[in-house]
């Protein structure tokens, strides 16, 4: 059956932020006394709320606490970062006009803040494919993000469909369950979350690259 909407999570599908991001967050916390590699910061913050690092680091270090002002610092850092390298996913932009040209709905939904939405799809160059109505994020539900469903069943809501009339395109195992506990399909993209940990969180597919997802709608 051919879906009626395509999601599109952002960070790591649309836009190839994710590298970026977890460098900069593994250095700050290493800074801190928090040691971190990239592949740990992946493992444990990998489409989860920044307000999960706090608790991550209580757990695994004992009660450690992060200052005050954590959270904008590291965005600050990460900010500055993308403007010298964020660059969109190969294959994101040819995507999404494919997409436009046949007339298939689609959408972006995204557990970040608006602010960080926009500065990513107006550095990469995205944002002419997506207007403001085909943009969430977690603030359009009360700042309930991914795992819960609640972001997705917006999205579904707001163009009119049933959660089983969307496909959703996910790189996280948060972003994943999300979709799932939808009651949504969803295609659990690669290009930097290992399969094992997309396909236990209950992907319904997997794939290696963007130019694979309409041969799955």
């Amino acid at each position: 059956m051919s879906r009626k909407l395509v999601i599109f999570d952002n960070d790591g599908v649309l836009v190839d932020s994710e590298r970026i991001s977890h460098r900069v967050l593994a250095g700050y916390l290493t800074e801190l006394g928090y040691p971190m590699t990239v592949e740990e910061s992946v493992h444990h913050f990998l489409g989860t709320a920044a307000r999960n690092v706090h608790e991550v680091i209580a757990d695994k270090y004992g009660g450690g606490t992060l200052p005050d002002g954590f959270v904008a610092l590291w965005h600050e850092r990460v900010f500055e970062a993308f403007q010298r390298e964020l660059e969109a996913t190969e294959g994101a932009a040819k995507l999404l006009a494919e997409l436009n040209d046949r007339g298939i709905p689609y959408c972006l939904a995204s557990s970040s803040d608006r602010s960080w939405i926009d500065l990513t799809l107006e550095r990469t160059g995205l944002r002419g494919h997506l207007r403001p109505e085909q943009v969430f994020s977690a603030q359009d539900v009360g700042g309930v993000g991914k795992p819960a469903p609640d972001l997705f069943l917006h999205a579904a809501k707001a163009f009119g469909v049933q959660p089983s009339e969307c496909l959703v395109v996910e790189d996280s195992p948060n972003g994943v369950r999300a979709a799932c506990a939808a009651g949504m399909d969803v295609l659990g993209f690669t290009a930097l979350t290992p399969a094992d940990r997309l396909r236990d969180a209950g992907a319904t597919r997997l794939i290696g690259s963007l130019s694979e997802v309409l041969d799955h709608r």
